[in-house]
């Protein structure tokens, strides 16, 4: 299971799959009441969307002078190796035991190859804009969209499945892993201040009375 740090971001995930399971009742008991905190309201309309409000797509943010995608597959690969003079920034193989699916993925950087494993916005941009970041200022939409806590290397044909779906359409097909990506969405959108939908904050409890 990933662990939040005190700054928001993120401990590297466990690198087996099956061992994440359901977070500890702690953290089940964290999830439950930061979401009866959120607001519930409906779908804004997705009028104005664009990827580029978000600002560049994987910008160095923390300026450790790699961008976002390579620093979540850093954190989140096993086996990694690097392009030479990068400074160990640049990603070309890895391992990936996908959290969503429970798959191994051998990453191999390449025009072929590079989308078998994608960066996963938990909570989707699109679904962020419909509920609340349309008002945000572009610094904070920059962040949301850079922040580890929102980010996941997983499996890619997963990922476009997910799209920009939130969890009353979507939920990962490994089903011991759907606590824990729910008690992730939760703490992404309490951080930010995104409201949910009605159908939305069903299926969080439904999932979260299985923990």
């Amino acid at each position: 299971m990933a662990v939040l740090t005190g700054c928001g971001g993120l401990e590297a995930q466990s690198s087996n799959p099956d061992t994440p399971g359901k977070p500890d009742s702690a953290s089940v008991s964290d999830a439950r009441k930061k979401l009866a905190k959120l607001a519930v309201k409906g779908r804004a309309p997705k009028t104005g969307f664009d990827r580029d409000e978000f600002g560049p797509t994987w910008a160095d943010v923390d300026r450790n002078g790699c961008d976002t995608r390579n620093d979540i597959l850093k954190r989140d690969l096993d086996d990694e190796t690097f392009k030479r003079g990068t400074h160990d920034c640049i990603v070309l193989t890895g391992t990936l035991k996908d959290p969503y699916g429970g798959k191994t993925i051998e990453f191999k950087r390449g025009q072929d190859t590079s989308m078998d494993v994608q960066i996963d916005h938990v909570i989707p941009l699109s679904d962020a804009w419909q509920k609340g970041a349309q008002q945000w200022s572009e610094t904070k939409r920059k962040e949301f969209a850079n922040d580890p806590l929102n980010l996941l290397a997983v499996d890619g044909p997963l990922n476009n499945q997910k799209s920009d779906s939130d969890a009353a359409t979507w939920l990962p097909p490994r089903k011991s892993y759907r606590c824990t990506y729910i008690a992730r969405q939760i703490d992404v959108k309490a951080k930010y201040d995104v409201w949910v939908t009605s159908a939305e904050k069903t299926a969080m409890e439904t999932i979260l009375s299985d923990c």
